[in-house]
């Protein structure tokens, strides 16, 4: 099978880069594990995206955005910083990122359906995109001309360029040779949707206890009660998160609800649960020969700054930008040059958050003494340092 650009990976990331792609005379074929209802059909899978107001550009651009609810988009007008006991809280408004919000709050299942059902019109009206569904990729081979991958199947397909976008693990970058920078921070996050009493204003809250990390999300109102309703996010060691995970519903409401110290009242358990190791990871290179990554295959992000899926939207554009540049200019669309410039910008676009969050869960997840003076000192000066506050509501609005 001939074509110029394959695409591993049918998640958000690789439907969007598949996306962006269509409609520029490019052949393009997208190898996929799961299946076709899967991909149209996506469930949900208790995790919540915060998209930056460039997301939200880049979304509209491709055709997603207006595919959207606008019940499943949850403005996000604040963000609050808690630590240990403290009713204090480093506080970033959206008035600091000259928005009215920071950004939005969309659940990463109906991001996947608006994704595919944007490719899907690409598809119908260009014709240049190939969904392989079921499907794994078992090898590849690059040289200077050229490049393949071979699938479970049998098939093997021909092409230009091959772009990784499958996820942080990547085994497709694996085949390539390309080592990663990995933190296993030995904790699991379990995420839920809970209604609660208080009211959230539409504010994150990020809460770094002594011996646990406590999120809340602001999502809108339960549409069955009307409730107040929030994405809880709870970070703990995998062992006491899969022994919470086990809980009868009512227990769990009740473990919950004390975790926050009653802050939003009663609290109710509205959807399922669902638990993910934490794990970030940072290639040696983003490129290879005639082979690239995009999405969490190049940058997996600890979720504690809310950028895994802004850096995947980042990367889609980047590197969309660098192949159709050199396609107007007839030049080789995987040229080393290419592929070059994408892999140096993504790279001035991700590392220092990447380094800055790797410090935030160093400093702020430690329940030494002296991490937690640090940690202390640290938000008390942040909220009086008005630059600072900017600059953090900046890196939120994208």
């Amino acid at each position: 099978m001939e074509t110029d650009i394959v695409i591993v990976g049918a998640g958000p990331v690789g439907l969007c880069l598949a996306r962006s792609l269509s409609g520029s005379g490019l052949r393009i074929v997208v190898v996929e594990q799961q299946s076709l209802d899967e991909i149209e059909n996506p469930k949900f899978d208790g995790r919540e995206i915060a998209l930056t107001q460039r997301s939200a550009r880049i979304m509209q651009q491709l055709g997603l955005w207006d595919r959207i609810e606008p019940d499943d988009r949850s403005q996000l007008s604040a963000a609050k910083v808690f630590n240990g006991s403290s009713l204090n809280a480093l506080e970033i408004g959206h008035e600091l990122g000259g928005h009215s919000e920071l950004g939005w709050l969309v659940s990463n299942y109906v991001i996947r359906k608006a994704a595919y059902d944007a490719l899907r019109g690409g598809m119908t009206e260009n014709g240049n995109v190939t969904l392989l569904t079921s499907e794994t990729v078992t090898g590849i081979k690059t040289d200077s001309t050229r490049a393949s991958v071979t699938t479970g199947s049998g098939l093997t397909i021909s092409a230009s360029l091959i772009v990784a976008a499958d996820n942080r693990f990547s085994t497709t970058r694996k085949m390539m040779g390309i080592s990663a920078e990995m933190r296993d921070f030995g904790k699991s996050m379990l995420v839920c949707r809970m209604t609660h009493d208080e009211p959230h204003h539409h504010t994150a809250w990020e809460w770094f206890g002594y011996d646990q990390t406590l999120a809340l999300l602001p999502l809108n109102p339960d549409p069955s009660t009307n409730a107040h309703r929030s994405s809880v996010v709870l970070t703990l060691p995998g062992r006491e998160i899969a022994d919470l995970a086990r809980l009868a519903p009512e227990e769990f409401r009740m473990n919950i609800e004390q975790r926050f110290a009653r802050r939003l009242g009663s609290m109710e358990l509205v959807s399922t649960r669902h638990v993910y190791p934490l794990v970030s990871v940072y290639p040696g290179r983003f490129v290879g020969q005639r082979f690239a990554t995009v999405g969490d295959a190049a940058v997996g992000m600890h979720p504690v700054t809310a950028h895994g899926f802004n850096f995947g939207l980042v990367g889609v554009e980047t590197l969309s930008k660098e192949i159709l540049d050199a396609r107007l200019n007839g030049l080789d669309i995987a040229a080393d040059s290419v592929l070059g410039r994408y892999e140096s910008r993504h790279r001035r676009a991700t590392r220092p958050l990447y380094l800055a969050t790797r410090f935030i869960t160093d400093v702020f997840t430690n329940s030494t003494a002296p991490a937690r003076l640090a940690r202390d000192v640290m938000l008390r000066a942040a909220s009086l340092f008005m630059p600072f506050r900017k600059a953090v509501a900046a890196s939120l609005t994208g």
